[in-house]
């Protein structure tokens, strides 16, 4: 209506259809918004003419290979029946009810993007069976099912509708939440259809069936692709269906996973009191980079871990925060939708002050701090500018430091020991050069295995010098953090990234065509290579020159 008022060419088309179709003008934007869905036309599929897809039963003479394949295709029609029937029982038995209850649960401007895009996945997937029906009452003729999946899945309108549904699936399962705590009669709405279903499944465990239907359909086909031989018929269809599905369960869940960092970053923002930080977090120009739950470690005098805590650690453009994690919530609420974790922070840090320390290494000396590498007996997490410069740290796993500098010790001792047993004159039954040389040598292979640990240890083990707030003198404060991350990988991912990030702060990595300040303009969607490190070009030349 709105390109009719404009008087374009396809508002007069549109207007043409609106009145074929008795659409009334004078509407409100929340009815043309449900009625204009996305181009979406709500099609009933009759199960009469219809009927849901039905295996013959097995005719004989087929060989173990045909058997199998049979078995998985019975798997397929049960696990897409079932899956159908979660979708139906979605729209009839929630979406549906609150829709027409009287008095009103919730207003239809809540309810509509709690069930975003339901309707258009259900009918997806209706059409989809009814391929399926056909494919499989020819399937002893044919024995073909790839092409069928090629076809269904690979249009772009699937990919599409998938993907404003997990788009939106993190903002439901909020406005789920939010409803249950205002609104009482919601809460016990959900309870009642939880205990009057059949499976007593909840309405979270329907809705996050669609996240993990693809990833279903993706081991199906496996399946059937290993009990498919070479010069089968399916062969090349399967492979080209699971390439196709592949590609789209990756896409939906980095989208997932961008669509929890986000509702993750702003739920930290809504606990940070600082302004400067929270204008940060809630602002467009800043970019999450990095969002990970590691472990951080504390270690006693002796090597021992005194704590170990989850943090959740979030690392953007700009800053690196730490946050404390809370997950308890209300147990009537947490047993029907996930609560999720809130954060508070624990400290954050701008990004171009917070330094790597790798094992081995002597920590960056910056102008106003200075950290030297040893493994100390000092219990000491804090270092200022005016601590002696003999003072060590302990780089953690202190305990493994202390055992390998007590075997290298020992070793050292053997080793005294050995010269002189070998200027003995007389002949002694268990002391002589032999007996000290195999003192060196189990010494020797005590000392690489502590190496290996170690070695083992710290490639899941992250530490960071961070800024802390000065002393009552004014003197920078920094401290060591140490976090385990889930496992090597990740550790590398970590320590890639805070140098990336932080060599795009550099000054030659500020394009002058992206200003930040300008409201009107927006940064540019795409990605930019970094300048590492200048490189002179013509100084080599101008300097041979000079010289001849």
């Amino acid at each position: 209506m709105k390109a009719a008022r404009s008087g374009t060419k396809d508002g007069l088309e549109r207007t043409k259809i609106a009145v074929m179709r008795k659409v009334p003008f004078l509407q409100r934007k929340d009815q043309l918004e449900e009625e204009d869905d996305a181009g979406y036309l709500d099609v009933a599929v009759s199960e009469v003419k219809h009927p849901p897809p039905q295996l013959s039963p097995m005719p004989e003479g087929l060989t173990s290979q045909q058997v199998v394949r049979r078995h998985i295709l019975s798997s397929i029609i049960q696990s897409e029946r079932s899956y159908l029937e979660s979708l139906r029982r979605i729209l009839q038995e929630y979406h549906r009810p609150l829709m027409e209850a009287e008095p009103r649960i919730l207003s239809p401007r809540k309810i509509r993007p709690i069930f975003y895009r339901i309707r258009e996945i259900t009918q997806c997937h209706a059409m989809f069976q009814i391929a399926l029906a056909s494919r499989v009452a020819e399937w002893d003729s044919s024995e073909k099912i790839g092409d069928l999946f090629v076809a269904s899945f690979s249009k772009s309108m699937v990919l599409d509708v998938y993907s404003e549904y997990v788009n939106n699936f993190t903002n439901a399962m909020a406005l789920i939440k939010k409803a249950c705590l205002s609104k009482p009669a919601f809460l016990e709405f959900l309870k009642k259809k939880q205990a009057s279903s059949i499976d007593r499944i909840t309405l979270y465990g329907l809705m996050v069936k669609p996240i993990q239907r693809f990833p279903q359909f993706i081991l199906l086909l496996q399946d059937m692709l290993k009990n498919t031989s070479k010069g089968h018929v399916d062969r090349l269809p399967l492979q080209l269906a699971l390439t196709e599905l592949e590609m789209l369960a990756e896409k939906l869940n980095e989208q997932k996973r961008v669509a929890d960092q986000i509702a993750e970053t702003q739920q930290l923002a809504r606990t940070v009191s600082d302004r400067l930080l929270s204008k940060q977090l809630n602002s467009e120009q800043g970019s999450l980079v990095l969002c990970e739950t590691l472990i951080e470690m504390v270690f006693g005098e002796r090597g021992q871990v005194l704590k170990s805590k989850e943090r959740k650690v979030f690392l953007f453009d700009d800053v690196l925060i730490c946050a404390n994690i809370n997950v308890k919530g209300p147990p009537d609420i947490s047993s029907l939708v996930p609560i999720g974790p809130k954060y508070t922070i624990k400290w954050s840090a701008p990004l171009q002050l917070v330094q790597v320390v790798e094992v081995g290494l002597e920590a960056p000396q910056g102008k106003d701090t200075k950290f030297q590498h040893c493994a100390s007996k000092r219990p000491s997490t804090v270092c200022t500018s005016a601590q002696n410069k003999t003072s060590k740290w302990f780089w953690a796993p202190p305990r493994l430091y202390q055992e390998l500098q007590e075997l290298q010790h020992d070793l050292s001792v053997v080793e005294e020991v050995t010269l002189l047993v070998g200027t003995l004159q007389g002949t002694y039954q268990n002391l002589n050069t032999t007996v000290a040389q195999d003192w060196c040598l189990a010494l020797q292979r005590l000392i690489r295995i502590k190496e290996e640990q170690i070695q083992s240890a710290n490639k899941c083990r992250l530490r960071l010098q961070v800024p802390g707030r000065p002393d009552k003198s004014g003197r920078p404060v920094s401290f060591m953090v140490v976090f385990n991350t889930a496992n090597p990988l990740s550790k590398i991912s970590w320590v890639n990234r805070l140098h990336l990030a932080k060599i795009a702060l550099r000054e030659e990595n500020s394009p002058g065509w992206l200003c930040g300040e300008d409201e009107d303009r927006s940064i540019s969607p795409f990605w930019y290579p970094l300048l590492a490190c200048h490189m002179p070009v013509f100084a080599s030349i101008c300097h041979s020159l000079l010289h001849h």
